[in-house]
């Protein structure tokens, strides 16, 4: 009977767990059905209706290839462009909430800010960049009197390194660098030379020889300090006067690798006739430019989406010399558009193009557009794009869209665009407007 009046009581304690679980559900229940309905908990999940968001946004994306030609060439002449693998957003895309479970579902769309406003550019312009220490080139052979070496290959200098100091002391032009070696030589003293490779610095010495022939000591190095060429002015912003041009990086033309600049400067340049492209070879502006003439303006920037500083004055193209809204990329059509560029002096003027395709783009990418030229008279001129129009604008339905940036060497009449929303943020120009910047933040 003992084991017995133990087995009742076991199974009564059984029943009275169940029945607090049960009841232990049903307010679980009730709290997640309630929760939304509770003022914080409402705030919390409530998303806004616009949300501007570029440079950090996390929100997943499609990708697409818009293609590859067989060559891409920059459109700039003697300031070339580094080509890369890029990914570029399918569409513009939105966070979205799901409904199944009885929460609200919001949209997270982009929008551009009406009040953002440039004046286009179009004019041919003379580049001058300085750079950062003096770029190493080549190498070279000195006849010493042991034989023929090169003292900076034997120091492990590569092609593509900045020297920035010598014996402690900055570099910043190629003239600086003749002292140090005529005093080293003469005490038969190294030099303890400091160069750039790419994100590390190193430290290296380095003996210079006596030329036999020259009588002067050499260090094997071939070097530069500057790098000149034409391009277009893409835009400026009338308030700051903050201009972007080219659209693509300016790049040594024996290195390949972007220019790192310590200064550099603008001025006008005439075009003085077209080297008409054809397949498999580009076209190009021949045009005249003085760096003595009067500059226009300063370059404080080389990156992958043009050359970007401060005009000292504002310019006309005597075209489009009002301010003009900008297009986000995913407010781009495929269809007519206009580009501004000089084919004869410093006259800019407005031809037709067709944007064949362009991809909206959440994080800034190069080549977000394909443009083929339609106008007769610039095919006339120049077979379609030709070097040294890097940088001219886009224009569409009355809004600056981008500039054009390559040409496809197979097909000079079509190349790329790069969209102005990325070219305006290298410039300084927020595409945020302050309610949404406060968001951000």
């Amino acid at each position: 009977m003992k084991w017995y009046g133990v087995r009742i009581r076991r199974v009564n304690w059984v029943d009275n767990q169940r029945k607090l679980r049960y009841i232990a559900g049903i307010l679980l229940l009730i709290t997640i059905l309630a929760a939304p309905l509770i003022a914080p908990v409402n705030h919390y999940l409530s998303i806004p209706n616009q949300v501007m968001a570029f440079d950090h946004d996390s929100s997943p994306i499609n990708v697409q290839d818009l293609g590859k030609s067989e060559a891409v060439a920059s459109s700039g002449k003697s300031l070339q462009a580094i080509d890369s693998e890029e990914f570029y957003a399918k569409e513009p895309g939105g966070n979205e909430l799901n409904e199944a479970m009885g929460m609200p579902q919001n949209k997270a769309d982009a929008s551009a800010p009406e009040d953002i406003k440039v004046v286009p550019g179009g004019q041919s312009i003379g580049v001058q960049l300085h750079t950062l220490g003096v770029l190493v080139v080549g190498h070279h052979q000195v006849k010493g009197e042991n034989g023929s070496v090169s003292p900076g290959e034997d120091a492990s200098i590569e092609v593509g390194d900045v020297i920035l100091k010598i014996n402690g002391e900055e570099v910043k032009e190629m003239e600086d660098v003749k002292p140090f070696v005529k005093k080293a030589g003469e005490s038969d003293k190294q030099l303890d030379v400091t160069v750039k490779r790419d994100d590390e610095t190193i430290e290296t010495k380095l003996d210079p020889v006596k030329d036999k022939k020259e009588d002067e000591y050499r260090i094997g190095l071939y070097i530069r300090d500057s790098a000149a060429g034409i391009g277009t002015m893409t835009f400026y912003d009338p308030k700051t006067k903050n201009y972007g041009a080219l659209g693509h990086v300016i790049s040594d033309m024996d290195t390949q690798k972007p220019i790192e600049i310590h200064n550099g400067s603008i001025v006008r340049s005439n075009v003085t006739s077209i080297e008409k492209g054809n397949n498999g070879t580009p076209g190009e502006k021949q045009a005249k430019f003085s760096m003595k003439d009067e500059k226009i303006g300063n370059i404080t920037k080389n990156s992958p989406f043009g050359i970007f500083g401060q005009l000292n004055k504002p310019i006309k193209n005597g075209k489009y010399d009002k301010p003009m809204p900008i297009a986000l990329s995913h407010e781009v059509k495929e269809g007519p558009a206009k580009i501004l560029t000089v084919l004869e002096d410093e006259k800019v003027k407005a031809f037709d193009v067709k944007v064949v395709s362009s991809v909206p783009q959440k994080f800034p990418a190069k080549k977000g557009m394909v443009i083929q030229i339609t106008d007769d008279e610039l095919l006339n001129e120049t077979g379609g794009i030709v070097q040294g129009m890097s940088g001219s604008p886009i224009i569409q339905e009355g809004k600056v869209i981008g500039a054009v940036t390559h040409v496809f060497v197979n097909d000079p009449t079509s190349g790329y665009g790069v969209h102005i929303e990325w070219m305006l943020e290298e410039a300084g120009i927020s595409v945020k407007n302050e309610e949404e910047e406060d968001k951000a933040s």
